[in-house]
Order: C-alpha cells, then sequence, then structure tokens
C-alpha cells in the first residue's frame, strides 16, 4: 500500500528545508526527500584532514532581510570576514575602507577622483534607499547602472568588475540592476561572514527541526496522486513541492523554464602560516583569472586545524582541466598574497558548472512558485540567485501551500500574487 503524506518536498537545500519547516510547523505531515547522501544541496561543507571545504566558496551575508525570520542566528556563531576590501591592482594591494560612503574610503590611485565620488554616491543611496523605491525601477543591466550613476568603464574595470564578478560569477555585469543593488545594499550593511562550523550549519539547523528527512531517496517522477521514489515506490501526496535545482525541476515538471547557469571552480590550499593574518576579501584588478581569495581560516578559526591556515580562492573558468587551473591559480596567488605558494598543499577543488542561476537583465524579482494543481516549486531560480532568494522561496511556497490546502477543504480556491520582492 502507497505510504500517505500531506506534503512532499523533493529536495533538501535552503528552500525545501525553510518550505518543510513551515509546513511542518503549521501541523502537517511533511516528509522530505533527498537524493544525496546529506541535506543542504548546494549549501555542504567537506572535513578533510581537519579542514573545512564549503563545497564552492559561499558566504552569508547577516544583513539578509530573511537570515533571522528562518534561523537561530546566535546558534550559527558567526565569524565576519573583514569589513572592506582588499583589490589589487598596480602591483600594490588597495585596502577599501568599511561602507564606500565617502570618497576617501577609496585610497588614492586605485580610482580617479570622479569614480571615487560617484562610488560614494552609489553606497550612500543604496545603504538607505528602501526595498519598494528598488521594486519600481524599471531593470537595466549593472552595467548601465554604474555607468548611470557615474562612473567611468576605466573605473568600473578597476573596482567593481573584480568585485562583482565574484559576485555574480559572470565578469560581462549584465545581472539584474536591481539585484545588484539589493545585494550591495545588503553588503554595505552587514559585510560577510561564515557560520563557525561551516555553511553546513545552514541546512543542519533547519533540517533538526523536522521529523521526516530522508536522504538517498531519489524521485524519479511527479505523478497525478504524489510521486514515486526509487526502490520504494509510490508515495501519495495532498500536493508536493519540487525544490530541487531548477534543471532537475524542469526535468520532474516538465514545462517548467530552465534558466541558464553561471559556475565557478574554487580551490582550497593549506597554506602553513596565514600569508595574511585577517580574513579580508581580495579581489585582483589587473589579472582577469582570480575572482576572490580569503584567508577563511582568518574568520573562523575552526575551519583549519592548529597551526593551518585555509585559503578559498575562486576562478570562473571551468573548461580548463583543474591540474593546469590549479597551476596558474598558485602562481597567482603569490603576486596577491606576497608570499611563496610551491608548498601550499591542494586540499580541494570544486568545479561547479551549474553554482548560480543567470539573472539576465531585465529579470523578475520574483516567479511564480505554483507549477499547477498541488504541484509546487521552489528554489533560488523562483526568486534572487541568492541565500536569501531560496529562504524567501520556500517560505512563500509554504504559505500558498498552506492557503490552497485550507482554500480546498473549504472549497475555495487561492490566488498566488507574483510580487516582485525581496524580502
Amino acid at each position: 500500500m502507497a505510504e500517505t503524506v500531506d506534503v512532499a518536498v523533493v529536495g533538501a537545500g535552503l528552500a525545501g528545508l525553510v518550505a518543510a519547516r513551515r509546513l511542518h510547523d503549521a501541523g502537517l505531515h511533511v516528509v522530505v526527500y533527498e537524493a544525496a547522501d546529506d541535506v543542504g544541496g548546494r549549501v555542504r561543507t567537506d572535513e578533510v584532514d581537519g579542514f573545512l571545504l564549503d563545497r564552492g566558496f559561499q558566504v552569508l551575508c547577516p544583513g539578509y532581510p530573511a537570515l533571522a525570520a528562518e534561523f537561530d542566528v546566535p546558534a550559527l556563531h558567526l565569524r565576519p570576514f573583514t569589513r572592506g576590501l582588499g583589490v589589487f591592482r598596480g602591483e600594490k594591494l588597495h585596502r577599501l575602507k568599511p561602507g564606500l560612503t565617502a570618497p576617501g574610503a577609496v585610497p588614492g590611485g586605485l580610482l580617479p577622483l570622479g569614480d571615487a565620488i560617484a562610488v560614494a554616491g552609489l553606497a550612500v543611496r543604496d545603504a538607505l534607499g528602501s526595498d519598494r523605491q528598488l521594486k519600481r525601477r524599471a531593470d537595466r543591466t549593472t552595467l548601465e547602472e554604474l555607468i548611470e550613476a557615474g562612473m567611468t568603464p576605466a573605473g568600473v574595470d578597476r573596482l567593481l568588475r573584480p568585485f562583482l564578478s565574484g559576485v555574480f560569477l559572470e565578469d560581462r555585469l549584465d545581472t539584474s540592476g536591481r539585484f545588484f543593488h539589493l545585494m550591495w545594499r545588503t553588503f554595505l550593511r552587514g559585510g560577510a561572514a561564515v557560520p563557525a562550523q561551516g555553511m553546513r550549519a545552514l541546512p543542519r539547523q533547519l533540517a533538526a527541526g523536522l521529523p521526516d528527512v530522508r536522504v538517498g531517496a531519489l524521485v524519479t517522477r511527479i505523478t497525478s496522486e504524489g510521486l514515486v521514489v526509487a526502490g520504494v515506490g509510490a508515495v501519495r501526496a495532498a500536493a508536493v513541492v519540487v525544490a530541487t535545482d531548477a534543471d532537475t525541476a524542469a526535468d520532474l515538471l516538465p514545462g517548467l523554464r530552465r534558466p541558464g547557469w553561471h559556475g565557478v571552480t574554487t580551490f582550497y590550499h593549506d597554506a602553513g602560516p596565514a600569508p595574511l593574518d585577517e580574513a579580508l576579501l581580495l579581489v585582483d584588478a589587473e589579472d582577469r583569472l582570480v575572482r576572490n581569495t580569503v584567508v577563511l581560516s582568518a574568520a573562523a578559526a575552526g575551519y583549519a586545524p592548529a597551526g593551518h591556515s585555509l585559503v578559498a580562492t575562486s576562478v570562473l573558468d571551468t573548461d580548463t582541466s583543474l591540474p593546469e587551473l590549479e597551476r596558474l591559480v598558485r602562481d597567482r596567488l603569490s603576486v596577491l598574497y606576497d608570499t611563496v605558494t610551491g608548498s601550499w598543499r591542494l586540499l580541494g577543488a570544486y568545479r561547479i558548472p551549474r553554482a548560480l542561476p543567470a539573472m539576465t537583465a531585465p529579470h523578475p524579482l520574483r516567479r511564480l512558485v505554483r507549477f499547477d494543481q498541488r504541484r509546487y516549486v521552489c528554489g533560488d531560480h523562483r526568486d534572487t540567485s541568492s541565500i536569501q532568494g531560496a529562504l524567501v522561496s520556500g517560505r512563500r511556497t509554504a504559505q500558498l501551500v498552506l492557503r490552497d490546502l485550507r482554500g480546498q477543504l473549504a472549497g475555495t480556491a487561492s490566488h498566488e500574487v507574483n510580487a516582485r520582492g525581496w524580502r
């Protein structure tokens, strides 16, 4: 006899776990089916010889509006990065001060005065702006937004293109300008951090509040009655939430739009003694290889065993062979950190061709999460390509499922509003 549940959630990434927990807290019988061997989706952490290696360079912005609504934030024990940014140009490292709200926050020699003033003005407007103002704006590319703000193309290339290419995982800067403003403001307000025990702390905290999360459970088909799990069989469900990555969701729900993807390759090195005694995010404005690099263990000591340091470095190249790419990266890191890197030990290399759904402008900040009757889809591809987007998508989906199920019991239908938003 087929198992029967109120809601079946396919995928134990952040969006699926948020949806599942909210539905469980509302009193529904919820089961989460995850094909992998652990929860987290693209937000996972491996342990290698006492080091914590997040699967691809990931950070958490404490300024995300959804963070406090979904997590016990103090229990994450967030470890902040050094506020500001290090930009390598002209054979020297330029240190940007936190906030960037005054021209003096940008060191002399990095930008012409006009560009420094434009960056300061942009920082002030975004730091003080509101979500409502951004939602009402026509969407255009990030590059167009920066030029409109008064930056020159040369100024963009010296500062914001190197930084943003590591955020968006693309260097054309054709990502949604509205999304840029939201992320830029979040970064200015709260900087970046990692949980003391790795990014895995996020999905694990969410999963801890759920009684039935089944890993190694591959869903092969969505049916009119529910779904089919490999090796288990049919499951009957009043509602099914598909919370996988966008391509897997499109396989399970034929007709669902497939997004484009941006990829990243991240290398983790044991550098021995730390090449920099702080977790300052470094970007390279001279060479297009390294998009960002940071001494993670300088932020969170638990990322590396005593006497060692962990350096994370990300590049956009997902085609060059890993040995050759790692050699090129190691050579460039010797310049960026002004040290010899030949003795650094490679701990792991993560090649992720589908790291972020593309948000090429114009791009809606929100997509519908109801696919059809009793079938829903959530994930960062339904909101913004970020942890914030995944969390909001899971919450929106749970709210809609609850309204629909209650509406069915009352004999009425619920209408989904595709509001454009961030929170």
